[in-house]
């Protein structure tokens, strides 16, 4: 541990979080935007589902440790909601099963003692003519489906909404854009740079509206050793110094 202690916000699901910091994603951006005022910790693991997740609670969320993450989002059900496989193996998960797993991770995270914020993303959709030809001959009765995806993500959010807990609608958000399925990913179903702002853009939303106290929109939150200096770079005045600790021009996108 380095010090200070900043609030730490905790990325918690499948392969859309472990690649969220690859290809300008998602994780990658929420650290540059919280540079100087949380740290943005991955725990994502490639390929597992809402059971699997179940199982670990515990040891990535230990309640008795003595600082607890101000900020979770969680992301599973890409793999839930593939087709079943005729052998019995392979990742999905019943609707109503995934449903309930994904109630005891909510819960899980509510009981942490120092009130942990939730984000949960739904299910987003994909492209399924990519997927189909990316795959063939790698993986066996390989089904992903967007009538799928959409059920997945339409029961997430009845889920966190009877939790009251904030939720983005991925499945929705992506397919507002045009050329979704040609710009939003890199294979089909995991997250190009501009799927990724997407993902960005609807969580800071959901920060921003949030009522909570502290608040942890990026805006409101103290930037770590922000005070001026005669050591910043001299302004063109030649008296007085400039403080950079709030600048944000090198941004592509001046973020809400």
């Amino acid at each position: 541990m380095v010090g200070p202690l900043r609030p730490r916000f905790v990325l918690f699901g499948s392969s859309i979080v472990q690649l969220s910091f690859s290809n300008g994603g998602w994780g990658a951006i929420l650290a540059d935007v919280y540079s100087r005022k949380a740290d943005i910790i991955l725990r994502g693991y490639y390929g597992w589902n809402s059971r699997r997740a179940v199982d670990v609670l515990d040891q990535v969320f230990p309640k008795d440790d003595a600082t607890q993450p101000s900020l979770v989002i969680v992301y599973f059900g890409g793999n839930d909601s593939m087709g079943p496989h005729s052998s019995g193996l392979g990742p999905h998960v019943p609707l109503s099963e995934y449903v309930e797993n994904m109630k005891k991770i909510a819960n899980h995270l509510k009981s942490l003692p120092g009130g942990t914020r939730i984000i949960f993303l739904s299910c987003p959709p994909v492209d399924e003519d990519r997927v189909n030809r990316g795959t063939s001959g790698i993986f066996s009765e390989l089904v992903r489906t967007n009538e799928l995806c959409k059920n997945y993500s339409e029961a997430c959010i009845k889920m966190c909404q009877e939790l009251d807990v904030n939720v983005v609608d991925l499945f929705t958000a992506f397919q507002q854009r045009e050329n979704w399925m040609t710009d939003c990913f890199t294979d089909g179903i995991h997250l190009s740079e501009e799927g990724s702002k997407i993902v960005v853009a609807e969580i800071l939303k959901v920060l921003k509206e949030a009522e909570w106290k502290p608040s942890l929109h990026w805006k409101s939150m103290p930037t770590e050793f922000a005070e001026d200096s005669a050591y910043d770079l001299v302004a063109a005045n030649g008296k007085t110094t400039l403080n950079p600790s709030e600048w944000t021009f090198h941004r592509e996108i001046q973020w809400d």
